[in-house]
């Protein structure tokens, strides 16, 4: 037993090494992007543009690394994508060009597999760590997001692009530590690959989001947001007959039949809608001279990586605390605990926002929703489903958050369009109705948390112990 324990905990500091290679890559970027862009010429528009790049790359990646790594063994892919983000951030690294940005977060864009595939390795190589790993595993992500965020800008402070080599030496660190991770235990699922699903998947995704980012610029009832909005459900559609009709789906649709996968994806989509899709505007707002009405509170970058560092701290707390409010209360209410206290945090920022302690209530109480609701939810998606589905179920829950984070924040970004001055700064109406819309959505999530249903037959949770309705 003791030998048990002290490998389960082996196995989860080695899998932490990854996380935080996952987080440093998601954080460094933002707060580098301005400077990089005036260095190497690209304006605003293009850095827009590289960001929808990544989002469509992280939709679609989602279901390609889960679905590969069930058919060819989660370790393997997991090597496969940690090479592929050290790649793509030596390439940014050492020669920042727009191509070389483009391609580079395109290759960074794969850790959104680390997830479905360290939990495919710890449920069967360690099922008894399972809800308490994957908290401690959530936690090291969202702090070594904002550490990422806040190395890179210490560092561009001394020289512009130096920090673009703050995640290189953490990839390093990642591809080793994925060399020494064990295999599966789990025997890979027979299939082919489903080329045409992958192929209207992307397509589909990419017009989605395309429209939902520029349809504000191009007007919502213009030709070319209807023509690329339906020409994006219908791919969407017809990609959701050709996965239902697939004896191999790239993304088992039917998965979703499961009506607690479905209730755990539907609350991972709201609360992501906000508290993830949130965050651009979180440092724009920050970094934004206070206008007449007191709109925005004109700091720095690195006040600013503070700020998101504190929010992150916060989220770190929310998902080491999750599994013991879960065994205390209940899957159920720790998801709309998730949900109400997210809502609670953007109505605080409607209400009280002028100066920056008043600021930091709201933002704050939407760090640690982010905590609760990525812990519960990425736990649960892992142990609603049998063990040979894991990487798949939780990929399927990764590629809700990623359009929830997506399709959040081209709302945000479309409300501040209709909402700005003369001068082309937002307005406070525009931050308001943001704010109000998260705060909506978050409220949705929990009232969809609180249709997820424990098997009355589960076995009561214990310590540390991965059991169904999990939330990590």
């Amino acid at each position: 037993m003791t030998h048990a324990i002290s490998r389960g905990r082996g196995l989860i500091a080695t899998m932490i090494l990854i996380v935080v290679c996952s987080g440093v890559v998601q954080g460094y970027l933002t707060p580098l992007l301005p400077v990089v862009g005036a260095h190497i010429g690209i304006g605003g528009v293009a850095q827009n543009n590289l960001y929808l790049l990544s989002q469509v790359a992280f939709a679609v990646l989602t279901p390609l690394l889960s679905r590969w790594g069930d058919m060819w063994g989660h370790r393997r892919l997991l090597l496969i994508a940690v090479t592929m983000v050290a790649v793509g951030s030596l390439l940014i690294a050492a020669r920042p060009t727009t191509a070389t940005l483009a391609v580079g977060m395109v290759f960074q864009s794969a850790v959104v597999g680390f997830f479905p595939l360290l939990a495919g390795i710890l449920r069967s190589r360690s099922p008894e760590h399972g809800r308490a790993g994957m908290s401690v595993l959530v936690g090291a992500l969202l702090l070594s997001i904002g550490i990422g965020g806040f190395v890179a800008g210490t560092l561009s402070n001394e020289h512009a692009l130096a920090g673009l080599w703050t995640a290189v030496p953490f990839c390093a660190l990642a591809v080793a530590a994925a060399f020494a991770l064990p295999t599966s235990t789990t025997a890979p699922r027979a299939g082919r690959f489903n080329s045409l699903a992958a192929l209207l998947l992307t397509v589909g995704l990419g017009a989605l989001i395309l429209v939902l980012t520029e349809g504000g610029s191009w007007g919502w009832t213009s030709a070319y947001s209807l023509l690329t909005l339906v020409g994006a459900l219908v791919l969407l559609a017809v990609w959701v007959q050709v996965e239902r009709r697939s004896s191999h789906p790239l993304v088992d649709i039917r998965m979703l039949r499961n009506p607690r996968l479905a209730a755990v994806s539907a609350h991972t989509f709201c609360i992501a809608f906000g508290a993830i899709g949130f965050l651009g505007a979180n440092a724009v707002y920050l970094g934004t001279e206070p206008d007449g009405d007191g709109f925005g509170l004109g700091l720095g970058a690195r006040a600013i990586s503070l700020v998101s560092l504190a929010m992150v701290a916060l989220g770190f707390v929310g998902s080491t605390l999750t599994p013991r409010l879960a065994r205390a209360i209940g899957d159920r209410a720790v998801l709309a605990v998730g949900g109400c206290s997210g809502a609670l945090g953007f109505l605080s920022l409607c209400l009280f926002h002028s100066s920056l302690p008043q600021y930091l209530v709201g933002a704050l109480i939407v760090g640690l929703s982010t905590g609760v609701f990525e812990a519960s939810t990425r736990s649960l998606s892992v142990e609603v489903v049998d063990e040979a589905e894991t990487a798949l179920s939780v990929g399927v829950n990764e590629m809700a958050l990623s359009l929830g984070a997506a399709i959040g924040a081209a709302v945000i970004g479309s409300l501040w369009a209709g909402h700005t001055s003369a001068q082309g700064a937002v307005t406070g109406a525009g931050y308001q109705w943001a704010w109000a819309a998260c705060a909506v959505v978050a409220l949705a999530g929990a009232v969809v948390g609180m249709l997820f249903r424990t098997p009355s037959s589960a076995p009561a949770p214990t310590a540390g112990v991965a059991h169904a309705g999990r939330g990590a």
